[in-house]
Formats: C-alpha cells, structure tokens, sequence
C-alpha cells in the first residue's frame, strides 16, 4: 500500500547514490534522497510538511489523490538556457 497523499516521481541520476523527487499534483515540492526507498520516506513526510505550510500562508492546498502512483524513471536532461 503506497501511504502518500499525492503520486510521486523519483528520478535516478548519473550518481548511484542520489535520486531526486517532486509530486506532479503538488506544485513547488521536490526533495532529494540516497535511495528510493529514503525518496519515500522523505517524501511521506515532506508532504505532510509542504501542505502544512501551504494552509499556514493561505494558499490553495491539492485535493489529496485516493489512489496515487510512485514512478522511478531516469532523470532528464536539462536544456542549456
């Protein structure tokens, strides 16, 4: 059972020991982890956090999705500006 509130990306990169993460559904959190198991982790929490800080400045919170995913894909790509 996934027990996030909202679906997660993890992106792997170059680095074996560094993922980085964000939530489609909730804009402006990311986070960082050491492996995908610590994305989640991070990323239970984080949430939680991030919308906590939401409500606090008046901001519209996501509704919370009943069913969400966690994709592991390879990072991509920056173009350069």
């Amino acid at each position: 059972m996934i027990e996030l509130p909202y679906s997660l990306i993890i992106e792997a990169t170059e680095e074996p020991d560094y993922f980085g993460f964000y939530s489609p559904e909730l804009e402006g959190f990311t986070g960082i982890g050491h492996s995908i198991e610590d994305c989640v982790y991070q990323a239970k929490w984080g949430m939680k956090e991030h919308v906590e800080l939401l409500r606090e400045r008046g901001l519209p919170v996501p509704k919370t999705n009943p069913d969400p995913s966690i994709n592991i894909q390879n990072a991509k790509e920056q173009a350069a500006v």
